[in-house]
């Protein structure tokens, strides 16, 4: 990689026709530090290949420091770039050493200069966008290559036609992000935080990277196991293919090969998987991947990845109640409300550790499942839960400006009547999401509506997800209105533990409860209006609380309960209902009895399915 300097770098953008000014960045003032915080390079963050399950050998990273500017939205850029940002962190963070507040009538501005590397001369340069909040206008060399909406799915340009011959790139990005005011998945974000609606997340959240390919390319693949038969389905996207174009597909285990097979591109290849090894949370096995596209014996392009043969489904147990089955096995899922935030970054790990830490700890405390809610993570993140055998449930980041928080009720059958654009964006936004992570074995769950926040068309929203992906599970809105749709019904309930309603041709689902509030001094967002939907006042009756619910959820899977989410993973801003503290720091579930009450809740399902017992 070829680095500019500040001299070039300052006349180059003063003959583009935009005065930037050299900016040194110092460490913002914290209000929250996570043991991370420190260890962001603001001249290389977030430097990990950010695509691990489709990865090619050459790339690099535009993450670090940009220029920054922000003008009205229908304003034209500035000429005068006054600010510096560190990419990947959101705007309002203080990673990015910006902290801006942005509304709806604002556009932000991103501009850096970077050189293409002498070795890719004569090849295609793909530029990638791992996540931009909300509607992202990118310009190479001052030309408008294209426009994405969407706040959570990864996107991709070819710039290759922009590029200058002279070497010097510049790459310009604006972006318009109305948060609630306009008709977007935004998840929890509010332009107004408090209770249970948190700071914005506008602009670049996720790594900016470019890559070399060749004039046709493998564009995206997927990979469907079928445990019953041992083999994985292969089917591939090729950008400019050409009749002839041959796929060849090697798996190799432990870093040994053990098939390799030829294909019509054009078609789906089936290979056989021998003595395959299932992916589970005890045993997350995982086959490496290789693939390649071949054009009359010339090899055009190569990506490797991998894949976990596993198998998820809803079945009668021997007394007749519906269980969540994973490889064929009743198995009892239960984990915890994983929303995904940061008090340095935001949406944004400060580091990659970071990123996997909540993953880790979450294996630790005994549970196997994750809900991911209303958000949506960079691949890494789904990556350890594949490496590490954590079971995912993903939730749609659904929302809408007319969405109403104390309404529908969850029991009155009144749908949102949405606007033709709200309902087109959901749509568009959920696809690309669900092709973006469908190679991942550990997500074994989509759930499109989340207390009937935004609840549309359900029955035909459901039909419709159903044709993008019929191998995972759907999950009932959860603990919205009630439509007979979807493989689950769920239920919230606080503290609780409750029951579901029943439910002969749905495996019932806990989809929140607990909550149980306690605030851990000098490690809060802020001083004041902190809440739990419990409130707690020490570690000790926080425990003697929890395991509480825990014993008491025993007897609701002998009624048929098949799964259950504990609120949550930590603290996210005013919430303290976290097992661990908004900045990681303290473990607030750090005990023995938690754990022994995890492995009685496991055991008691495995008696309950296995012995017996009714």
């Amino acid at each position: 990689m070829k680095v500019l300097s500040t001299a070039l770098l300052v006349l180059f953008l003063s003959h583009s026709g935009v005065i930037a000014q050299k900016i040194t960045y110092s460490p913002p003032e914290f209000r929250l530090t996570t043991p991370w915080t420190l260890d962001v390079n603001p001249d290389q963050p977030r430097p990990e290949y950010p695509r691990p399950s489709m990865k090619r050998a050459e790339w690099m990273s535009l993450n670090g420091r940009w220029h920054y500017a922000k003008s009205k939205k229908d304003a034209a850029e500035p000429a005068i770039y006054k600010r510096e940002i560190i990419v990947p962190f959101p705007v309002e963070s203080a990673l990015s050493g910006v902290q801006d507040s942005i509304t709806p009538n604002d556009r932000m501005w991103y501009k850096r200069t970077f050189f293409v590397p002498d070795s890719w001369s004569g090849r295609f340069v793909l530029l990638h966008i791992e996540a931009c909040d909300w509607e992202t206008t990118v310009y190479i060399n001052g030309k408008e290559i294209g426009m994405h909406r969407g706040g959570y799915d990864p996107f991709t340009f070819d710039i290759s036609p922009f590029l200058d011959e002279r070497g010097v790139q510049e790459i310009t990005i604006s972006v318009w992000d109305p948060t609630d005011q306009y008709h977007q998945p935004r998840g929890k974000q509010k332009l107004h935080p408090k209770g249970i609606w948190y700071t914005p997340v506008s602009g670049i959240w996720g790594t900016v990277w470019i890559e070399p390919v060749d004039v046709s390319y493998i564009e995206s693949f997927r990979c469907t196991p079928d445990i019953d038969r041992s083999v994985a389905h292969i089917s591939t996207y090729i950008s400019n293919a050409v009749p002839g174009d041959l796929i060849k597909a090697t798996v190799s285990y432990m870093g040994n090969e053990q098939k390799s097979l030829t294909f019509s591109a054009s078609e789906t290849g089936t290979i056989e998987i021998i003595n395959q090894q299932l992916w589970s949370p005890d045993h997350p096995n995982l086959y490496d991947l290789e693939l390649q596209l071949i054009r009359k014996g010339e090899l055009l392009d190569k990506v490797t990845s991998y894949f976990g043969m596993r198998k998820i489904s809803v079945r009668g147990d021997k007394h007749g109640k519906k269980r969540l089955f994973l490889n064929n096995k009743p198995v009892f899922q239960f984990g915890l409300l994983d929303q995904g935030w940061w008090p340095d970054g935001l949406y944004t790990a400060p580091t990659d550790e970071a990123l996997k830490f909540d993953i880790e700890t979450t294996k630790q405390m005994g549970y196997n499942l994750i809900r991911k809610h209303v958000k949506v993570e960079p691949d890494r993140w789904y990556m350890y839960c594949d490496r590490l055998g954590v079971i995912v449930w993903q939730d749609m980041p659904n929302s809408d400006k007319s969405a109403r928080w104390h309404g529908p009720s969850g029991i009155d059958g009144v749908e949102m009547e949405r606007e033709f654009v709200s309902e087109a964006q959901y749509k568009i936004e959920f696809e690309a999401i669900i092709n973006s992570l469908y190679n991942h074995p550990s997500i074994v769950k989509w759930i499109p509506f989340n207390e009937a926040w935004g609840q549309f068309k359900t029955v035909e929203i459901y039909d419709w997800v159903a044709t993008l992906d019929s191998t995972r599970l759907l999950g009932g809105p959860s603990g919205g209105n009630y439509f007979p749709v979807g493989d689950t019904r769920d239920f919230h309930k606080y503290p609780g533990p409750a029951m579901p309603p029943p439910d002969p041709d749905r495996a019932l689902i806990l989809g929140e409860f607990g909550g149980l509030g306690y605030p851990v001094p000098n490690h809060l967002w802020q001083s004041k209006k902190n809440w739990g939907y419990i409130n707690i006042k020490s570690q000790k009756d926080l425990i003697k609380a929890y395991t509480g619910l825990i014993y008491k959820l025993m007897p609701l899977i002998d009624k048929g309960l098949a799964g259950a989410i504990y609120t949550q993973t930590t603290d996210v801003e005013g919430e303290i209902n976290g097992i661990m503290t908004y900045d990681r720091k303290v473990l607030k579930l750090k005990n023995k009895k938690v754990l022994k009450a995890h492995e009685a809740l496991f055991k008691h399902f495995d008696e309950v399915v296995n012995s017996g017992s009714k």
